[in-house]
């Protein structure tokens, strides 16, 4: 009974591993996972392990290449986001450049129009002083005239006096005898 005492208290897994090989020789067991043998297993985690890889890296391309066309979304933006600035730049400049080319422009007609209004002044001036002087030739030439009409209109009184006067004297103190001595003296200074 001894020797079947050692069997009664047995295992399962002894009697696995206890299994005769050929020649009545024991053999070891293999162990086995889930009823699979240890090269099963190490195939199966291979595949497993292929698998993630091979979804790991197209999951993994896939957010790559979604990460790589937000940045290049992100790089359009900031292209686009720099061009807009540089064209506000130009923009800027460019009405900085008219802003001042308009003041200078004020200034310049300000400053033309101050000359101009200085040159009509002048002119107005002298224009006027042309005109008085004008006006008073004018009145002078009227005032010279005036005198030469009144001279001459004294002359002509004068000697419409002074003939009268001469022929009244005349009448008083000349007869026919002082007219016939005065013929004769005259003819004979012919």
């Amino acid at each position: 009974m001894a020797e079947t005492t050692p069997e009664v208290f047995a295992t399962e897994a002894a009697e696995v591993s206890t299994e005769v090989g050929h020649g009545g020789a024991g053999t070891h067991a293999e162990p086995e996972l889930f009823g699979l043998a240890p090269f099963q297993i190490v195939s199966v985690a291979m595949l497993i392990l292929l698998l993630i890889a091979f979804f790991g890296a197209k999951v993994h391309k896939t957010i790559a290449g979604g990460l790589d066309s937000k940045i290049a979304a992100i790089k359009d933006q900031l292209e686009e986001a720099k061009q807009l600035r540089a064209e506000a730049e130009a923009l800027r400049q460019e009405y900085a450049d008219k802003i001042a080319g308009a003041e200078k422009d004020a200034e310049a007609m300000l400053a033309n129009a101050q000359h101009e209004a200085d040159a009509i002044l002048e002119k107005a001036e002298a224009d006027s002083q042309a005109m008085v002087e004008r006006r008073k030739r004018m009145a002078e030439d009227k005032i010279a005239a005036a005198e030469r009409e009144a001279v001459e209109d004294v002359r002509n009184r004068a000697a419409l006096a002074a003939t009268a006067a001469s022929r009244a004297l005349i009448a008083d103190k000349h007869d026919a005898d002082a007219d016939k001595a005065l013929a004769d003296k005259v003819i004979a200074g012919i």
